[in-house]
């Protein structure tokens, strides 16, 4: 049961002034309802451009008593009392977005946050003096409105519009939260230009990731860490761009996730959304030839058919992915050994499609590296342990300055 105290008081941190399309008032299911940036799905963002349809809302309005206002699809206009410190979050781009702005010790809550503090420590680990914990937060696939009273968070880092697909979930109870805890302020929707449903439809804006975090830095009044970690992007994509191939000598790839190698996910490279900011941008050749639609189960008769030059394997740095095993199950296959990638050995880990900023800057790199080793350096055969130590002259982004912004000095 709710207290009184706090059933009935609303916000303190921020008051949810909604506009738009708001007034006041399970592990594999990525895999199979593309909902989930699952460990098994470690289930798309725009290319350079970021190429997302929604807008930014720029610096916050201040509303001349110390509040200010930001704008996010599908929420609209919310007023906060002061930045945010705790965040609630459902997906783990959005978590990655508070991590980004020095906010990941405050997160309250995220989808399986075990598997996923495992996973981002993989690459926070090449971030000198940057920490992360995330492990035995309150797991929020499925959240409960009586948790969230409790959790008490500053603000609601995740889209109402997903939230109430759930039958648990009714717009008054989204509104209730808001009224009465804290905002709703995010966006998922995007991650693969997925369809609103019900009154969410009208007007439902599609954002690219780093168009989103913008968005969200706003919100935070963090705008001097978004600009600097912005230019960082920015820098890596020019760094792509020059030394990107022509079309017809790149590499054909494929994406896939099995945590069971009998049931293995496919998924699509360049289709828009926030899922693919790491692969869309170096533009690899799809093996598939659009024959395969994201999220399929495919078996070796099929990837054989496709015959990719290269393999990206989500999920393959998580601690507990036993990648040297997924390498052998294709090897020791008769069908699967026959495919190319596996032959010359190009079946290479990815990290997570619903990655944050910095998460997106190591898998651009890392990426990159995978599908075009003689323009960016080669990558390392991994099988366990942190992304790889690169050397100082072969790494495309600056690790220090990634980090230093995160800490507080952009």
């Amino acid at each position: 049961m709710l207290n009184d105290e706090t059933s009935g008081a609303s916000t303190r941190r921020a008051f949810a002034k909604y506009g738009g399309a708001v007034a006041l008032g399970g592990l594999l299911a990525g895999c199979t309802g593309g909902e989930s940036d699952s460990p098994a799905d470690d289930a798309e963002d725009s290319g350079p451009s970021d190429d997302g349809s929604g807008g930014s809302s720029g610096e916050p309005d201040e509303t001349g008593d110390g509040s200010y206002t930001a704008s996010i699809s599908p929420t609209g206009e919310v007023t906060f009392e002061s930045p945010p410190e705790t965040v609630f979050t459902r997906l783990t781009h959005h978590a990655g977005m508070a991590f980004a702005l020095g906010k990941g010790e405050g997160v309250t809550a995220l989808h399986a946050p075990d598997y996923y503090d495992g996973l981002w420590n993989q690459f926070v680990e090449r971030l000198p003096g940057v920490s992360l914990d995330w492990s035995g937060l309150y797991s929020s696939w499925q959240p409960d409105k009586e948790k969230l009273y409790e959790l008490d968070s500053d603000v609601h880092l995740a889209d109402p519009a997903w939230i109430t697909r759930q039958d648990a979930w009714s717009r008054d109870d989204i509104d209730e939260i808001g009224e009465r805890v804290s905002p709703w302020f995010g966006n998922s929707l995007s991650d693969r230009h997925q369809e609103p449903t019900g009154e969410w439809a009208d007007g439902y804006q599609y954002y690219g990731l780093w168009e989103q975090f913008e968005i969200v830095a706003d919100a935070f009044r963090e705008r001097e860490r978004y600009e600097a970690l912005a230019t960082v992007r920015e820098d890596l994509l020019a760094t792509i761009d020059e030394r990107l191939p022509p079309e017809s000598e790149r590499p054909t790839a494929i994406m896939v996730a099995a945590a069971d190698i009998e049931q293995i996910y496919a998924y699509t490279l360049s289709n828009p959304g926030f899922l693919t900011s790491h692969t869309r941008p170096l533009g690899p050749r799809d093996a598939f030839e659009g024959s395969v639609d994201s999220g399929t189960v495919v078996d070796f008769e099929t990837i054989l058919e496709a015959d990719p030059d290269v393999i990206l394997y989500l999920g393959g740095f998580e601690p507990g992915t036993d990648m040297a095993g997924r390498r052998a199950a294709f090897e020791e296959d008769p069908v699967g050994s026959e495919v190319t990638a596996v032959k010359n050995d190009r079946v290479h880990p990815q990290g997570a499609r619903y990655q944050g900023p910095v998460l997106n800057l190591f898998q651009l790199e890392m990426t990159a590296k995978q599908l075009y080793p003689e323009e960016f350096g080669a990558w390392p055969r991994y099988e366990e342990g942190p992304y790889p130590a690169i050397p100082d002259d072969e790494q495309l982004f600056d690790r220090e300055r990634v980090a230093d912004v995160i800490n507080g000095d952009p």
